[in-house]
């Protein structure tokens, strides 16, 4: 064994027998600790860098999250498409944009009266174009009575407007002006409303000083019947405000379609705040071509008024006549005030309401059978219906 490569010993005590010395070899354990300072040099690294990493990343996102600009870091990662078609669905429901589509089709309505000193304003409202042609629809209230008509076009020009047709009983009317090219609406289909959609209602709130005036707000209730001066409306309930002047203007949704026609006279002795009401435009879509084409509308009528009564022991219930019109069908068929109408076509009636509402899904000269309670005894008749005169 060669001297100069011992480099150093360990002396241990052991027994006599079993003594002897243990040499180390220097170079193998030099390289042991070189491996092992290398591995603790690589792990110290490995965990700082981790960590320094760490803390620079979560920097960077926290910095971004809460900036608006980067809104969609913190939002469901989306296909591009689906992002590009949201993105462009905003902008053409926006309400900006239902009034820069449906205002210029919104006009203005003067109501003027012959008095002392000649012709005088009567009321104003509004109006909508539905017929490029001139044609345009707003409420029978609007224009009653009057003796002169004025229209005043979104461009600010005014035109003289004649009445084609009215119908107190929907309050409705359609008026014409001469002109070509005019700017239209796009009538929807009420019956895709819902229940807390966005409503838009546009018009001359409070007259043509504040023409063009846009409210917004919800849809409140849809198929609401109100009552008003013996005629009953189907309407859309609304708390956009609708005020005077609003009257015949347009109820819109957010895609610029028209659901509703503005009614303020509508509901207004319930007096009460955030309720506004709007003829539903698929009940006036009839109306409205009828009254374009013969200005009149023609609908079914019994011939009858009366009010909802229930006896004590709630075997009787129905309508109690308390008039019926000369020449009716109800007249004819014999029906007199005091009587009481319990079934009309084999359904029972509860208010006028009732009566209506079967009655319009007839014809004017169609046969119905009446069960009418008289005297303490039960009577059925038939009756021939007449055609109603909405304008009485």
């Amino acid at each position: 064994m060669n001297d100069d490569n011992i480099k150093d010993a360990n002396w241990e005590n052991v027994k006599d027998d079993q003594a002897k010395i243990k040499f180390v070899n220097s170079k193998k354990r030099s390289n042991i600790k070189k491996i092992a300072s290398l591995f603790c040099v690589i792990l110290v690294a490995a965990v700082s860098g981790g960590i320094s990493g760490a803390y620079v990343i979560n920097k960077k996102q926290a910095s971004k999250m809460y900036t608006p600009d980067n809104q969609m870091l913190v939002e469901p990662k989306q296909d591009k498409s689906e992002v590009k078609d949201k993105s462009e669905n905003t902008k053409e429901n926006s309400i900006t944009e239902v009034a820069e589509t449906v205002g210029p089709a919104v006009v203005g309505i003067s109501n003027k009266s012959e008095g002392y000193f000649g012709l005088q304003d009567a009321g104003s409202g509004s109006g909508v174009i539905i017929d490029s042609n001139g044609y345009i629809v707003t409420n029978y209230h609007v224009v009653q009575g009057a003796d002169k008509i004025t229209v005043k076009l979104s461009s600010n020009k005014i035109l003289n407007a004649s009445v084609l047709g009215t119908d107190q009983r929907s309050d409705l009317a359609v008026i014409k002006v001469d002109a070509k090219n005019l700017p239209v609406v796009r009538l929807g289909d009420s019956s895709k409303v819902k229940v807390g959609d966005t409503a838009i209602a546009i018009g001359n709130s409070l007259g043509e000083q504040f023409a063009g005036s846009v409210t917004a707000g919800i849809i409140s209730a849809l198929n609401r019947k109100i009552e008003y001066n013996g005629s009953i409306y189907k309407v859309i309930q609304t708390d956009a405000a609708i005020n005077p002047g609003n009257s015949g203007g347009p109820l819109c949704d957010l895609q610029g379609n028209v659901i509703g026609i503005n009614s303020l006279k509508i509901g207004a002795n319930l007096n009460a705040e955030g309720m506004g009401f709007a003829i539903d435009i698929n009940e006036a879509k009839g109306i409205i071509k009828s009254l374009m084409n013969s200005g009149k509308v023609s609908r079914p009528y019994l011939g009858i008024s009366g009010e909802s009564v229930v006896s004590e022991d709630d075997k009787i219930q129905g309508v109690y006549i308390e008039q019926v019109e000369k020449s009716s069908g109800a007249a004819v068929a014999g029906i007199k005030p005091t009587d009481i109408i319990m079934q009309v076509d084999g359904k029972k009636v509860r208010d006028a309401s009732d009566i209506e509402e079967i009655i319009e899904s007839h014809k004017v000269g169609e046969k119905v059978e009446a069960q009418i309670w008289r005297d303490g005894k039960t009577i059925k008749v038939e009756v021939v219906l007449s055609e109603f005169n909405g304008n009485k």
